[in-house]
């Protein structure tokens, strides 16, 4: 009798756990990226494999910004679990209460600089804004450094710049002689009076990634800011470009949690595994030109020279750059967006 029991309960808790893991592998979570190839390369590099980590179904959806997000939130019930954004978007939502808290005692953020991780958010991914230019136009004698870029006697040719102001505002600071550890908080009367110097050598400001690639890859422009990750596909055409990281500006991107995602536990989960070391040692081989956001990833794999030199986020690379600070631009983009956009209108 008793062995009957016993031979009932362990086939009652084997029930049990074969529910709990249908269950969780039955998890199905929605993320919603920026789109194209970045959305791609990220789903392939750590969406994906974090998903299939903790057992879970990945469904991947795109959006034009923390635009879309707020209208998924506003509506009580979101169709997406997780966001993928700009890190100055993510805290831009963090103030609105766009987004649920990250659980720390699942996310381990240990790795991730305490400037790129909030209550409500956490970066995933490392970019870059550098300078570019024609190897055609400057031979042996190149801009090194955005000071070069300003100095249009010594170094004249075509530029281009962007028109969103994040990166831009930095890297005028820095033309116009600020050190990478006084760039902020920004003194934005100074970075815009430098923008009006050099606005006549402006000959495009370009409004697209794909658009800045072209510009240089044709030779519309001589030199320009461009995210490095866009420098990939110009020099494998054959393109004469080359760029330096040499004052870069580094910007991030991160995910966060939908307020009112059904699937929060899971995402938690999903979340933990993306900023993991390990999974973000994966970024440098398979993302040419980005970076993990976890500095522990370098500690996780041993890179190649090649890899590390090519990385915006290698520590060498890393400390010739700025860090962007997502909450100083979530706090005062309102303010400087409509001069900037005057400036380069009028």
């Amino acid at each position: 009798m008793q062995r009957s029991v016993k031979r009932g309960l362990i086939t009652a808790a084997a029930w049990a756990v074969l529910s709990t893991t249908a269950a969780t592998a039955a998890d199905t979570l929605t993320l919603a990226g920026l789109g194209g190839k970045v959305q791609d390369d990220l789903t392939a590099t750590l969406f994906k494999p974090s998903a299939e980590k903790i057992g879970a179904e990945l469904r991947t959806e795109s959006h034009d910004g923390i635009a879309a997000v707020r209208v998924q939130v506003q509506s009580g019930a979101p169709g997406w679990d997780v966001a993928h954004l700009g890190a100055e978007d993510c805290a831009i939502g963090a103030a609105e209460g766009l987004f649920e808290p990250i659980d720390y005692s699942v996310v381990n953020r240990d790795g991730i600089p305490e400037g790129v991780r909030a209550k409500n958010w956490i970066a995933t991914n490392t970019y870059s804004v550098v300078l570019a230019w024609r190897t055609d136009k400057y031979g042996d004698n190149p801009p090194k450094d955005w000071k070069d870029f300003w100095n249009v006697e010594k170094f004249p040719g075509r530029r281009a710049l962007s028109v969103y102001p994040q990166e831009m505002m930095e890297i005028a600071l820095l033309g116009d002689g600020v050190e990478r550890d006084k760039v902020y908080p920004l003194d934005t009367k100074r970075s815009l009076a430098a923008l009006e110097k050099i606005k006549p050598s402006v000959s495009v400001w370009w409004t697209s990634g794909a658009q800045s690639a072209q510009l240089l890859k044709d030779g519309e422009v001589d030199m320009e800011a461009i995210w490095g990750s866009r420098i990939a596909g110009v020099i494998a055409d054959g393109a004469p470009v080359k760029f330096t990281y040499q004052d870069g500006v580094i910007g991030f991107g991160c995910v966060a949690i939908l307020k009112g995602s059904k699937n929060v536990a899971a995402a938690q989960k999903l979340v933990a595994n993306i900023v993991s070391p390990e999974m973000q040692a994966r970024i440098p081989t398979m993302m040419g030109y980005y970076g993990p956001s976890n500095k522990k990833a370098f500690e996780a794999t041993q890179f190649s020279a090649d890899i590390l030199a090519q990385s915006n986020a290698s520590p060498e690379n890393a400390a010739k750059q700025v860090t962007m600070q997502p909450t100083w631009w979530s706090e005062n983009i309102q303010n400087v967006q409509e001069d900037f956009k005057n400036l380069i209108v009028q």
